[in-house]
């Protein structure tokens, strides 16, 4: 019971952030269920079921708060499905650890960007990106090996091109439940899905607090938004960096 109230307790503060900021929910849980000794491919699978639940829920509150571009939406959607699917056969079948120290690197500099972006306070565009496609595929990639990443990857690159960052994180909020669903599917044909406990505590805090998180994102300022999205871009990035060099 002690650490199914330790799982519940991740999973809501976890999607406090996720749904406030646009990401964190999986690197948080992947972080905490592999100090715990979990296989890395478990994890990422254990995650992204709970995520099932926690994203539905945050994605549907967004939408209901007016968070969500659809124009954004399925252009991120379909290729981040795809990225998911490919994501998830890596990881079951290579090491996943070369590939996130780039990442990271790309991360930094969208982390220094979106600061630099919140003291200049420029006009948010109404617009899409033209690469939303690419970056719905590298954010799904990412998802599925990093047992998180999603929010990281398109949320700092939205509100890095000059998305207005409820936006940001309401569209990448919704658009990451159905990365989630396939990255789930995927991994459940691959190894399997086992440790229902921690599932159902992540499930449970996550679910909890998402209508929390979503109320919170639709009234914050544009400008502290930005510097916390800059800001937990830049020290998540980090910290994969000093753990890949070290």
């Amino acid at each position: 019971m002690d650490e199914f109230l330790l799982y519940v307790a991740v999973g809501f503060a976890a999607q406090i952030i996720d749904g406030a900021i646009g990401m964190a929910y999986g690197i948080s849980g992947t972080t905490v269920l592999l100090g715990f000794g979990v296989p890395p491919a478990t994890a990422s699978a254990c995650i992204h079921a709970a995520e099932i639940f926690t994203t539905g829920v945050s994605g549907f509150s967004h939408w209901r708060m007016g968070n969500v571009k659809v124009e954004f939406l399925w252009r991120l959607v379909f290729p981040g499905m795809v990225g998911g699917v490919v994501g998830a056969y890596a990881l079951a079948n290579l090491e996943g650890d070369v590939v996130r120290p780039y990442v990271s690197i790309y991360l930094l500099l969208m982390g220094l960007v979106i600061l630099w972006r919140a003291w200049r306070r420029p006009a948010p565009k109404a617009h899409p990106p033209r690469y939303l496609p690419v970056l719905g595929v590298s954010g799904g990639v990412l998802d599925a090996i990093g047992g998180g990443g999603w929010g990281t990857m398109v949320t700092s690159s939205l509100v890095g091109h000059g998305t207005a960052p409820r936006f940001a994180v309401g569209t990448a909020n919704l658009a990451e439940f159905f990365v989630t669903t396939v990255i789930t599917g995927t991994f459940v044909l691959t190894i399997g899905l086992d440790l229902w406990p921690i599932i159902a505590g992540l499930l449970l805090g996550g679910v909890v607090a998402a209508p929390l998180a979503a109320f919170a994102a639709s009234r914050l300022p544009d400008r502290p938004m930005m510097i916390l999205v800059g800001s937990v871009v830049i020290l998540l990035s980090m910290r994969t960096l000093l753990q890949a060099f070290t």
